[in-house]
């Protein structure tokens, strides 16, 4: 009977373990259809029609599809450097809005090598090596973004010297991944070998 109980306890956690990752993804569709929702319902409440509903969440898709590409394509367009420009005059707004802007452009940038490198640091004591994103660095000084696991978004901020940092061959995604996975994923496994 203990053996039945102990056996039938274990298929249960490992078909729990197999569901949350599905159950998360439903979670964040089912986030996102309440919002698009609800948006939907504010639209219609003034509009009044589904034809002019539509045609406006068209609109605002092309919209933020041209601003996307004016962005590639040629810099920051003229709405939003007017939007920063107000923005900027508003006191407590202006700092949340600068700092919002600056990690957003640390994981989306393409041209900014800084914010995509990798590193392993030594935290909370030597000997103890995690993976950190190099967020910003002045002479032989680091700032690393340590993340957590299971949460990426919570963590520590650190300054180091360069010393003190093993450079990583993951990209930002594969970091992410292992935080997230909380080290199941590890597509550069073979770079533990290389630390001291």
């Amino acid at each position: 009977m203990k053996e039945t109980t102990k056996m039938l306890l274990n298929y249960f956690l490992i078909g729990i373990l197999a569901i949350i990752p599905i159950v998360v993804i439903l979670q964040i569709i089912i986030f996102l259809k309440g919002m698009v929702s609800d948006l939907f319902s504010v639209v219609y409440g003034y509009a009044d029609s589904y034809t002019y509903t539509a045609l406006l969440f068209a609109l605002s898709f092309a919209i933020v599809v041209f601003i996307g590409y004016k962005i590639v394509k040629t810099g920051r367009p003229w709405v939003i450097t007017i939007f920063d420009h107000v923005i900027e005059r508003i006191p407590f707004l202006n700092t949340i809005y600068r700092v919002l802007k600056k990690v957003i452009n640390m994981f989306s940038s393409h041209d900014q090598k800084i914010a995509k490198e990798v590193v392993y640091v030594e935290y909370p004591s030597a000997g103890i090596w995690v993976p950190a994103y190099v967020t910003n660095r002045h002479d032989n000084m680091y700032v690393l973004f340590i993340p957590t696991s299971p949460n990426p978004t919570s963590g520590f901020t650190v300054i180091v010297d360069q010393a003190k940092v093993v450079r990583s061959a993951m990209d930002i995604e594969e970091a992410t991944s292992f935080i997230v996975s909380v080290g199941v994923d590890y597509e550069k496994a073979a770079e533990m070998t290389k630390l001291p």
